[in-house]
């Protein structure tokens, strides 16, 4: 049977929630491909949700920071949990794009990537069980450099198999459902942390054991997916495809632009500490609240981003840098004024900046699968994560800032960088159209 006819059962929800117009064609996809894209889009959708879902549960920013700090870990390695897991997920993928070229299906290179998450969030989780103090914050961080890395794997090749299997019209969409269904576990797991009726080491840890089982689940069934083999040109050393890759910083105008775009707009994911820290408390917003306020802010707005994205992924960009200022201005007002209420005021703007944080990521996403093509997706997506790396790297200095002047500060220039990077948004191109 062929896997057009095993996925019949799929169509009418396909229809549902992915086509504007019922019959409409796949002008940027074989048509093999199209024949089978309900199979396909929902294989991506459940692929992604449960790796996303594995993402909230193990979220470095709070709950790793929270696991290190019962574990009696020292204070240092809970300032290197985002460093390492951002910039770790970005910064080798300038190196490793060519060799993933060589691969024809590069399904199999992302499937073996969340399989290695998933592996690495086992050791999280035994290390929770089992481990205290600076031996439990190695073993974590050394964990937690593996998943880095192999998530950078999965991030190179992911934009290639959507852009190979998923028609343009339809990517954000299959993004945008996956975040949403992701927000509703964790919002579940926010939920059974904010009420306390389970421990809440006892439940981090099932947590983590749940991430585990998602990310082997969601590698298993990302396996299934039938992706016609690609080009294979371009494999080539780390060094010559590094220098390579970095040439289309001259050549291509609008990816410079769109790289630009995206460093500005990577405050909404260095913002939130510095929010907390301005309203001056380390426990008036509990673990469950934080988890909470983040993973309502992607339930709500994951699956709007992605249809508009699908419509306009430069407009996405736009309203999201709008979002971010807004969150940021008002944040920065309420410190001022000495009304940044933990329980009250920071709640919302928080929530606002996530609202927006989303709309960066799938605006981004969206933007660059559909502005590449199958011969330079792989190219572009490792050279823009790359310098976005840097960047998130570089966004150190702003600890030091805060260091000497304190957090409405940083969180102003974080703003007026929300600014600019929606002006600059303005300039790039409708590449839906």
């Amino acid at each position: 049977m062929s896997n057009e006819s095993a996925d019949s059962w799929l169509r009418p929800a396909f229809n549902a929630v992915a086509i504007d117009d019922e019959g409409r064609a796949c002008p940027d996809i074989p048509e093999s491909a199209c024949r089978e894209e309900a199979g396909k889009f929902f294989r991506h959708v459940g692929s992604l949700a449960l790796s996303k879902s594995a993402d909230g549960l193990i979220d470095p920013k709070l709950v790793l920071s929270w696991l290190l700090l019962q574990l009696g870990a020292p204070a240092a390695f809970v300032g290197l949990l985002v460093p390492i897991r951002e910039a770790g997920a970005l910064l080798p993928q300038l190196f490793t794009a060519g060799a993933l070229r060589r691969l024809q299906q590069r399904k199999w290179a992302w499937a073996a990537g969340a399989a290695v998450q998933g592996l690495s969030a086992l050791v999280i989780a035994f290390a929770a069980l089992s481990l205290e103090g600076q031996l439990a914050g190695l073993v974590i961080i050394a964990a937690l450099t593996v998943l880095a890395l192999a998530r950078s794997v999965c991030s190179v090749c992911y934009k290639d198999v959507l852009g190979k299997t998923v028609d343009k019209s339809r990517r954000g969409t299959a993004t945008g459902l996956a975040g949403t269904i992701a927000s509703v576990t964790v919002i579940v797991f926010a939920g059974l942390l904010a009420t306390g009726l389970v421990e809440r080491l006892t439940l981090v840890t099932i947590a983590l054991f749940l991430a585990a089982i998602a990310w082997l689940a969601g590698a298993a069934l990302f396996t299934t997916l039938r992706e016609a083999p690609g080009a294979t040109e371009g494999g080539k050393s780390a060094i010559s495809a590094a220098m390579e890759n970095l040439s289309f910083l001259k050549s291509e105008p609008q990816l410079r632009r769109f790289i630009l775009v995206r460093s500005l707009l990577t405050a909404t994911a260095l913002a939130p500490p510095f929010m907390i820290a301005a309203a001056q408390t380390d426990s008036g917003l509990s673990l469950g609240a934080l988890v909470l306020a983040s993973a309502l802010a992607g339930l709500s707005s994951s699956y709007v981003w992605g249809r508009l994205s699908d419509r306009s992924s430069r407009k996405v960009l736009v309203f999201s840098a709008i979002a971010a200022a807004a969150g940021l201005a008002a944040t920065v007002g309420f410190a001022l004024a000495g009304w940044l209420h933990p329980l009250f005021a920071l709640p919302p703007v928080l929530f606002m900046l996530m609202i927006a944080y989303q709309g960066v990521r799938l605006g981004r996403s969206t933007h660059l699968t559909d502005m590449a093509n199958a011969d330079n997706r792989a190219a572009f997506t490792a050279l823009s994560n790359t310098i976005v790396g840097l960047v998130l790297l570089a966004g150190g200095v702003f600890s030091v800032i805060a260091a000497f002047s304190g957090p409405v500060p940083v969180l102003a220039l974080m703003a007026v960088m929300a600014v600019l990077g929606g002006l600059l948004a303005l300039g790039l191109e409708e590449v839906q159209a």
